[in-house]
């Protein structure tokens, strides 16, 4: 990737002004047209969204988009499309045993309508606040209690493959456990035990930082700093690690670049967590400094990683050992291709990884570090380049907002609409979502309004 390092976020002001009401033309077709019997909009197949049985992760990101499309442009009948849906489909979310997903679908919900409420966006009304609170602390020990122990000590939240199973995605489910403790809510388990929600968010973190990133320290001949394996397997009779593995990556091996994405933007918006945590509570944990400390070294790992391993406009190929990348010669020192005959790109990872850049910049340089200014620079030449084209779609006609997303390409899920087999041309619910999550970012950033974070004050 080539930083551009003269990149302000005023050269975004113009694109911005432009993004929002393509944003909000889109948001308003899929709700007014998806019907909620057919399950989650999953993504588009011929610029119209469709639904994907697997499981249901992708709900939440349609109504946060509307959530989010109110926060930025003040029109009301987005806030009702986003409340009325969060009111009406989101509760079996709050109670799901059996995914990892709860930080994709109730903190886009639940948790942007109580940030809005805090920010004095929407009108003061205790009763709706605890509404969304209780959905939020419920979230959040639900999903806590989805755990297990490894052998050398703490623990992790376990994936909808098993409880063998850890993957990179559930750290953006963590901020449910946060939300939760900062709420004073706990766990209660067997014999009246409260389990700290604050305890097991901070395991998980710890765990997924040392078994799903890697830091250049020989665990195997593919060991590189930064390097993410989207899954780590455990013995379940004893806790004990055994292999990295992929579900949706190239192999286990090789860096499948959601999942790098979502370690980018998890471990910094956990970082933003911790700030307002005490330090009295980190004390029975290891201590600020500690969880502080494996936090941000897996936080500039990742991003480091899809810094050096991504096209040169900022967004990646699905797969940085996908097969199909040796007849891209030259692919990280030149612009993303989503066209090219051999490997698709993912602009969905853009997003996400956009946003982790942003952050960990702005909480790089809040403490006096010049490194923030790179991972800053970084993040908003990556989100120059999906506000336009042939990123951004502004052809009403398409539902899709962000193109050029994949979903599962070893399942070929994906519509490929040539002869060559690559996935093009579509765009996928996070992805979208995550577009309109990190311009917002963006546009607060710049107009100097409330730095938009879930962890805000009661």
């Amino acid at each position: 990737m080539r930083i551009d390092q003269a990149i302000t976020l005023e050269d975004l002001r113009a694109p911005l002004a432009a993004f929002w009401p393509v944003s909000g033309a889109k948001i308003a077709d899929i709700c007014e047209r998806w019907d909620p019997v057919n399950g989650s909009p999953v993504f588009t197949i011929r610029g119209t969204y469709t639904s994907q049985g697997w499981t249901e992760w992708t709900q939440g990101f349609q109504y946060g988009w509307a959530i989010l499309q109110y926060d930025a442009s003040g029109d009301e009948r987005f806030l009702e499309l986003g409340r009325r849906g969060t009111v009406d489909h989101m509760a079996r979310h709050v109670s799901h045993t059996g995914v990892h997903d709860h930080g994709f679908n109730n903190v886009s919900t639940y948790g942007n309508l109580r940030r809005l409420m805090l920010e004095g966006r929407l009108p003061a009304n205790p009763w709706e606040l605890a509404f969304y609170e209780l959905a939020l602390k419920t979230s959040g020990a639900v999903q806590a209690a989805r755990w297990r122990t490894t052998h050398d000590g703490p623990g992790y939240i376990y994936s909808f493959n098993g409880p063998q199973s850890l993957f990179d995605d559930t750290i953006r489910s963590v901020r449910s456990l946060s939300l939760g403790h900062l709420l004073g809510h706990v766990l209660m388990g067997e014999n009246d035990e409260r389990i700290s929600l604050l305890r097991r968010a901070v395991e998980h973190a710890r765990t997924t930082a040392k078994y799903n990133v890697f830091y250049g320290e020989g665990r195997d001949i593919y060991d590189e700093w930064g390097r993410c394996a989207h899954e780590t397997v455990f013995n379940v009779n004893d806790g004990r690690f055994r292999t990295p593995s992929t579900q949706q990556g190239y192999s286990a091996f090789s860096t499948w670049t959601r999942g790098l994405s979502w370690i980018m933007s998890g471990y910094p918006e956990e970082l933003e967590f911790l700030d307002v945590v005490p330090d009295a509570d980190l004390e029975p944990l290891g201590g600020r400094a500690e969880v502080e400390a494996f936090m941000l070294r897996a936080a500039k790992a990742s991003c480091d990683f899809y810094i050096a391993n991504t096209a040169s406009d900022g967004v990646p190929y699905w797969d940085t050992g996908a097969p199909g990348l040796v007849h891209l010669e030259g692919w990280r020192d030149r612009p993303s291709d989503p066209f090219n005959p051999h490997e698709p790109v993912d602009s969905s990872s853009a997003a996400i990884g956009a946003q982790g850049l942003l952050r960990l910049g702005r909480y790089l340089t809040a403490r006096g570090d010049a490194d923030g200014a790179r991972y800053t620079a970084a993040g908003l030449t990556a989100l120059r380049t999906i506000l336009s084209g042939p990123y951004l779609s502004t052809d009403l006609g398409h539902q899709g907002l962000l193109l050029h997303s994949v979903y599962h390409r070893p399942r070929g899920w994906d519509l490929a609409p040539d002869g060559d087999g690559v996935p093009r041309g579509e765009a996928v619910m996070w992805g979208d979502y995550h577009l309109v999550e990190a311009a917002l970012l963006a546009q607060r950033m710049l107009d100097g309004g409330p730095y938009p974070t879930f962890f805000g004050p009661r």
